[in-house]
């Protein structure tokens, strides 16, 4: 599948693939949708000082970025799966550290997409990257945790990763009170994680999108 780097209204990149009709983050603003998805509501409203992050879809690794600048002093384990990685030069032609304000991030970025798979990397004292390069439905973990980034491509994309029995899976991994946050607020993805046993409830969308969900381990 061909990926083509595009701009999106916040100025920053995302990646779109014409075959599939998809495109990796809003194009109404990638670092925005980010910020407001998984930061704001996901990593700054988690108050432990020590985080298990898993991310469903590793992509082009701007949630993860975002994560490693606002994460402050909390201790981060971010476990990333990703079966169809970018290469190195696509990840280098992205530009979410210069797009932020923060072109120092640049080399933890590119570590973070050059590093190797399927074993922890410290990126930083702070901040641990496990990458697993093989579909969701295959990964095990003893690790529990406290929220997931669950950003794959739309139902209509991946139907496959939006059903009760992905989300079953995910719930068992998860620790109590850990939350799951994601773009898509259809009501049978609602449904599937209410089945699943997630306590779900709607949050205000970014820029182009009404609503989001948060899905809590209760």
């Amino acid at each position: 599948m061909k990926r083509k780097i595009i701009i999106t209204k916040d100025g920053s990149h995302t990646i779109a693939i014409p075959e599939m009709d998809v495109t990796y983050h809003s194009v109404h603003g990638a670092i925005q949708e980010s910020k407001h998805i998984f930061i704001q509501a996901g990593l700054l409203a988690t108050h432990q000082s020590t985080i298990n992050i898993l991310e469903i879809g590793f992509g082009s690794g701007l949630n993860a970025i975002l994560t490693f600048a606002e994460a402050g002093e909390k201790n981060i384990y971010y476990t990333a799966i990703e079966p169809y990685p970018l290469s190195v030069e696509e990840a280098a032609a992205l530009n979410y550290c210069k797009q932020s304000g923060k072109p120092g991030l640049e080399k933890y970025f590119m570590q973070m997409h050059s590093c190797t798979w399927e074993q922890p990397v410290a990126v930083s004292p702070l901040f641990t990257l496990l990458k697993i390069k093989q579909p969701l439905q295959q990964f095990q973990s003893a690790t529990r945790f406290h929220l997931v980034y669950f950003d794959p491509f739309a139902p209509a994309a991946q139907p496959e990763l939006w059903t009760e029995e992905i989300f079953r899976k995910i719930f068992i991994y998860m620790s109590p009170q850990g939350r799951l946050l994601t773009y898509c607020s259809k009501g049978d993805v609602r449904r599937a994680m209410i089945s699943a046993g997630f306590a779900v409830k709607k949050l205000p969308g970014p820029p182009g999108k009404r609503e989001i969900l948060s899905a809590e381990k209760v």
